[in-house]
């Protein structure tokens, strides 16, 4: 059991549920990278998703293709991912896990990107834009290494397919709960309760939903049904908004705080 599974099991035991703040590594910079992960930590977050940036982030919106794009001319590599994960580890046992598009992992390699992240302490991959039927080989050098590869579930998945992506993913699985890109929304679309309770009918695997929440309260909406709760643009909002600022790991903290808070309080899953 790698350190994303156990952190599902026990909030199981509780009735909790795992909020999963995600930032675009390298924006502004590699230490606050660092710091903003261990202040997540701090603030009650369960896992962390450090997102790789890339030139052509075709799931992702308007927030985080700007975030991308700093921290591309700031050269951050996957490789400089990684040496920061590592740094994240030797602090803290949090479950890491990294959102990177196929290209910079061809570049490297299946085999090669598997042992990198075993020894920077990785727990999990989530890659957009490989679909299981096209990720037999990184799957298996993953599965190899210990890493958890986690595939996403869209709203236009028919029955079928999400069988078979709750059969390929491991740790748990990535709903995406809009028809679009990432960003921040002012409501939830329609028909998430449904979705998730469909995918927990196929498997006992976590699922965790992301794309689109924006607020405590939409987390907690979303923590009624799910197992966990990914915000991401939202939070890159947060980080844009307070560029240069000395407070800033502190009160991108304190944001994401608001949203642990109102998991702790959400009813248990149903």
């Amino acid at each position: 059991m790698n350190r994303i599974e156990a952190c599902f099991a026990e909030l199981r035991r509780h009735g909790g549920k795992a909020l999963i703040p995600y930032i675009t590594a390298g924006d502004p910079d590699g230490p606050t990278t660092v710091r903003l992960a261990l202040e997540f930590e701090k603030r009650g977050a369960d896992l962390v998703e450090l997102g790789v940036p890339f030139s052509d982030p075709l799931a992702d919106g308007t927030t985080i293709q700007r975030a991308s794009q700093r921290a591309l001319e700031g050269g951050t590599t996957l490789r400089a991912v990684l040496g920061w994960a590592g740094q994240i580890r030797q602090a803290s046992q949090i479950p890491l896990v990294l959102m990177s598009y196929v290209n910079p992992l061809l570049m490297m390699g299946a085999g090669a990107f598997a042992a990198a992240a075993r020894e920077a302490g990785v727990d999990g991959l989530i890659v957009p834009d490989l679909p299981p039927e096209e990720a037999g080989e990184l799957l298996a050098a993953n599965d190899a290494a210990g890493v958890a590869t986690i595939f996403l579930a869209a709203p236009t998945s028919p029955p079928e397919r999400l069988r078979l992506i709750a059969e390929a993913s491991r740790g748990y699985i990535y709903y995406v709960s809009l028809k679009g890109v990432t960003g921040a929304r002012a409501a939830l679309p329609g028909g998430v309760r449904d979705a998730v309770r469909t995918l927990r009918a196929l498997t006992a695997k976590p699922v965790a939903v992301g794309f689109g929440i924006a607020t405590p309260e939409q987390a907690a909406e979303v923590a009624a049904v799910a197992d966990g709760v990914i915000v991401g643009s939202a939070i890159v909002d947060q980080v844009e908004r307070l560029r240069g600022r000395a407070d800033l790991v502190e009160q991108v903290g304190v944001f994401v705080e608001g949203f642990v808070r109102a998991l702790r309080l959400a009813p248990p899953v149903a």
